[in-house]
């Protein structure tokens, strides 16, 4: 049945890193099909966050729901299913390096449940050619660029169709020029339905991508859709 809940609900949620407080009392949603960038400056919260969303993290006090799922009161059990619902993205790429794209890909299907072979070949080709990377399924990562495995690690995020991508710095090892691709690839999939929330260092992207913009300060969350945020210097970011 169709729901109109956001993808994301985050209420009165104080966010911990060990046993200090990073964010404290912060709300905001995620709706269905948004993109948002997350900001702030190194320590300011932001991989605390992501991680609490996708349940790495305990969440201790607050309220948050992401794909249905209450973060608080999540069962150790239930993360697997959670983590099928939300596609995870990180910086550092970590694909299997003595393994090709495919099994790469074919691991974490496995991991979550696929059963059927000719399914999986299925889903693993749509993922490679929705990515741009329709022939490097036999490949090593090592044989790829930088910015070839980071699109290896987006097409991974999307095996399972995913309600929201969670990137983490996604961008982050790449030059601008690959980044601006990725970006627009993230648009693309954020245009077909899949919300994004990704967490980025870069100025020159948000000046070049105009979206939401989510900043951690100072132990708070702010919100473009509510409160000014100066974009216009980069040391915010």
């Amino acid at each position: 049945m169709f729901s109109s809940e956001p993808v994301v609900r985050v209420k009165d949620a104080t966010i911990f890193q060990d046993y200090n407080t990073v964010l404290d009392n912060i709300s905001f949603e995620i709706e269905k099909g948004e993109f948002a960038f997350l900001i702030g400056r190194t320590g300011s919260g932001k991989s605390s966050l992501l991680k609490t969303l996708y349940a790495d993290l305990p969440l201790r006090m607050g309220e948050i729901n992401v794909a249905g799922f209450n973060i608080h009161s999540i069962k150790t059990s239930q993360v697997p299913l959670l983590r099928r619902k939300i596609g995870i993205i990180f910086q550092d790429f970590q694909l299997f390096s003595d393994r090709s794209v495919g099994d790469n890909l074919f691991f974490v299907m496995k991991a979550t449940g696929w059963k059927e072979s000719y399914k999986m070949k299925n889903r693993l080709a749509e993922v490679l050619m929705q990515v741009g990377l329709g022939s490097v399924e036999k490949k090593m990562p090592h044989q790829l660029s930088g910015g070839e495995q980071q699109r290896v690690v987006i097409a991974r995020a999307l095996l399972n169709e995913p309600v929201i991508l969670i990137a983490d710095e996604p961008t982050g090892n790449l030059d601008p020029e690959v980044a601006s691709e990725i970006l627009k690839l993230f648009q693309q999939i954020n245009k077909s339905g899949t919300a994004v929330l990704m967490a980025t260092h870069s100025y020159g992207l948000i000046k070049k991508f105009p979206a939401r913009v989510l900043k951690c300060h100072a132990g708070k969350i702010f919100d473009s859709f509510k409160d000014t945020i100066d974009l216009d210097n980069p040391e915010e970011f």
